[in-house]
């Protein structure tokens, strides 16, 4: 990489508002005026492309990953899927933790702006609106229940009457049946209440464990119909991962 070249690429663009600082032989860190929300300045760094001379690699040396780490895992399936997909429209590129993007020269400026949205959109990633981070809550439970649970047999949308709400997820400990139910929203608490009822009614042998999302987000009708007809019920899928194991194999050795 030419660090001549390279200068001359953005001053045409930035009119001297940069600055370039070696790093290391061959890597540098561009100084720029873009900042996340807190006023830190994003972490660009330029280096020799492996698609020859006329290209630069822009990249972050994983300092994205590592600053959204701190408040924000990427530790779920939707929660990756988000993460791909913004790398995706951005044509950006994951080595390890190291986000990079190949410019031409004559496009370098276009490139450090494209990155650096990039990097933003990573890091707000926890920013974003409360109804799409909670779409993830049904695939971080899908993904414990089919990993952690699987020694119970884990069965999905499994339907025990006919015209009723399926099953989340079904378990079985001991040749005893266990009902998973996933709460999310007032809806989901009247659906599950309907199902409990028809599954009490027709005298089902089962033991019913409610997983919500927001326990304390619930109507207060609509909390205390689910309180008064399931077994049991974890405020949120944290209590689930911590006591379910243990919850499963006491009520079916108790049988």
């Amino acid at each position: 990489m030419n660090i001549e070249s390279v200068r001359a690429a953005l001053a045409s663009r930035l009119a001297g508002g940069f600055d370039l600082y070696e790093r290391r032989p061959g890597k540098h860190q561009l100084i720029i005026p873009i900042c996340h929300e807190d006023g830190d300045m994003v972490d660009i760094y330029l280096t020799d492309s492996p698609k020859g001379e006329g290209w630069a690699r822009i990249c972050d040396f994983g300092m994205t990953l590592m600053r959204l780490s701190y408040t924000y895992d990427i530790n779920t399936p939707a929660r990756q899927r988000i993460f791909d997909s913004i790398l995706i429209n951005n044509v950006v590129q994951n080595d390890g933790g190291n986000l990079y993007l190949d410019a031409r020269l004559d496009a370098l400026y276009e490139g450090v702006m494209q990155f650096s949205g990039c990097v933003q959109k990573v890091c707000n990633m926890r920013f974003w609106s409360r109804e799409t981070v909670r779409s993830a809550f049904y695939d971080d439970l899908k993904a414990y229940v089919i990993t952690d649970l699987e020694r119970f047999a884990p069965a999905a949308d499994v339907t025990p009457i006919a015209d009723c709400p399926a099953v989340d997820w079904t378990l079985r400990h001991n040749s005893r049946a266990f009902y998973v139910f996933g709460v999310r929203g007032n809806n989901k608490a009247n659906r599950t209440t309907i199902a409990l009822l028809e599954f009490q009614k027709a005298k089902l042998p089962f033991t019913s464990l409610v997983v919500h999302e927001d326990m304390d987000g619930l109507g207060r009708n609509e909390r205390l119909y689910l309180t008064k007809n399931a077994d049991h019920q974890y405020p949120a899928l944290g209590d689930f991962k911590e006591r379910a194991p243990d919850d499963i194999a006491r009520l079916a050795g108790a049988a």
